[in-house]
């Protein structure tokens, strides 16, 4: 399974990052409680963990502390990924996407939108928008990030540890 992949860069105010945003469509089949379970199961197994079930931030915001997974389990939803100058993407249930430490992403509308996150070994994530003050720090951290080990939904022989080593 190739993932779309998107790449953002430094706006000024949202860092992006060297790494492409990985989106896989339709990758699994469960809907509702059913895939957040089937989720949140694979997502551990290839240890993206620290989950959580809801939707995603309505304004620009970016985790300089860790990578992130969004499995979509429910609805559809409108983001705007890199910040007001990246791009616009549609997704709906069945849709991962893997964000890179630094990218920017908003929800521009949604409809019964049911997500689970993850974070590659359980890290602890912070919550950036582009404001003044949060950089030179949130660069630091960001370039302290290892690659992960593992890809979210493919484990670690495809997928995220390939593309992003490139």
């Amino acid at each position: 399974m190739q993932p779309e992949q998107f790449l953002f860069h430094d706006d000024g105010q949202i860092p992006n990052s060297r790494f492409p945003v990985l989106l896989y469509r339709n990758a699994f089949p469960a809907r509702d409680m059913e895939g957040a379970a089937w989720l949140e199961k694979r997502f551990a197994a290839n240890n993206w963990t620290n989950s959580w079930r809801n939707g995603v931030y309505a304004y620009h915001h970016y985790h300089s502390t860790s990578h992130e997974v969004l499995g979509v389990y429910a609805g559809t939803a409108l983001l705007q990924l890199g910040g007001e100058q990246g791009q616009q993407v549609r997704v709906q249930a069945g849709d991962i996407l893997v964000l890179p430490a630094g990218v920017g992403h908003k929800n521009l509308g949604s409809e019964q939108l049911g997500i689970v996150g993850a974070y590659p070994e359980g890290r602890h994530w912070d919550v950036n928008r582009g404001l003044p003050g949060e950089r030179p720090q949130a660069d630091q951290n960001i370039a302290a990030l290892p690659i992960p080990t593992t890809d979210p939904l493919l484990g670690s022989t495809q997928g995220l540890p390939t593309l992003w080593k490139k």
